[in-house]
């Protein structure tokens, strides 16, 4: 109620294509999740969307049109920046359409355990979205019943997926082979990898596109040293890298790792880049603000979470999907922590 006392009527689709300066057509875009919205308009749209308290009727819409318009995301972590972000473009897309967001976190990859999971998303109604990043997620992915609306979020394929299986991802293979060939073009012998684990091989996308760079370029291909997510096991590895005095240059399979990483080679005395230089990997937040700041590969995974409803939406609204398989493209930013290496290495 206003200063009159006369009840504000709700906000509606063209008073938000007012106030934030576009066509109410590209309101009901960024609405729908559709991913061909360019960021700095998406965020003037959610901005008027806030201001003017606008909001769609979910029940009514639900009610409607005979489905739910809830989705349930299926997680192995919530906390890892590249999850975190995933789940932060998902949830913006579908509070945008008017469609609840549930998380279901799979906190083991035992068979049991992520059936049980995989039944309570069916239970909730909707659509699905498993974030396939490591093994629960992947057996999550596959266990899903035949007929459920799903999305995956995955690894690079190794060959592209058919049309049967909607997935996203972001271009790792690409994002390694950029970061190393950089390093090598610094004049490096050989780049070192410190390697995250694995959601269903052996050798990840990230692995193969940092040998691709090495092979091509005819150098050594030292033995990648595995690690896990988080920079206690980037300092590990660092410390065990930082003793061998021919190693010049260290490409991490995230940020955090190279966070343990520059740590490490600064207890150890040696200098980043005057000795060792350092690539991460995801370009998280932090990662400018190190000292010294560091090389990375941005990959937009608030994107990908933003494509990955958009995907499951179009399934959901019985539309045609902006695409079969989004995906994200990799961006080099070259920081402080890349230098040649020193003289007579």
């Amino acid at each position: 109620m206003n200063v009159t006392g006369h009840t504000r009527r709700p906000a509606s689709i063209r008073d938000v294509a007012t106030a934030a300066g576009v066509s109410y057509q590209t309101v009901s875009r960024v609405i729908n999740g559709h991913p061909s919205v360019r960021p700095s308009t998406r965020e003037r749209v959610l901005a008027a969307i806030d201001e003017l308290g606008f909001r769609r009727n979910a029940t009514a819409l639900a009610l409607a049109s005979g489905r739910s318009r809830a989705v349930t995301v299926l997680t192995a972590n919530t906390t890892h920046y590249g999850y975190a972000s995933i789940l932060q473009g998902i949830e913006e897309a579908a509070r945008a359409a008017s469609y609840a967001v549930g998380i279901g976190v799979l906190e083991s990859a035992e068979d049991a355990a992520v059936a049980a999971e995989v039944q309570r998303a069916a239970d909730a109604g909707g659509g699905i979205i498993v974030i396939a990043y490591d093994p629960a997620g992947v057996r999550a992915l596959g266990a899903v019943p035949a007929g459920l609306p799903v999305v995956g979020v995955v690894e690079t394929p190794a060959t592209p997926p058919g049309g049967d299986r909607p997935w996203v991802w972001a271009d790792d293979r690409e994002a390694a082979y950029q970061a190393t060939r950089h390093l090598l073009s610094l004049g490096h012998a050989t780049v070192h990898y410190v390697a995250i684990p694995s959601s269903t091989r052996r050798t990840s996308a990230r692995t193969g596109g940092w040998r691709q760079a090495l092979k091509e370029a005819g150098a050594p291909e030292p033995r990648p040293v595995q690690s896990s997510w988080g920079p206690a096991g980037g300092h590990a590895a660092g410390l065990k890298l930082a003793k061998d005095q021919s190693v010049t240059a260290i490409l991490c399979g995230n940020d955090d790792l190279a966070l343990g990483v520059l740590r490490a080679l600064h207890e150890s005395g040696r200098s980043v880049p005057g000795e060792v230089s350092v690539a991460g990997f995801d370009d998280a937040p932090h990662s400018a603000f190190l000292t010294p700041s560091l090389t990375t590969v941005r990959l937009d995974f608030t994107g990908l979470g933003r494509s990955a409803f958009a995907l499951l939406h179009g399934v959901l609204e019985e539309s045609a999907p902006v695409a079969p398989h989004p995906v994200s493209v990799p961006e080099l930013v070259v920081r402080e922590s890349s230098g040649p290496p020193p003289a007579g290495a």
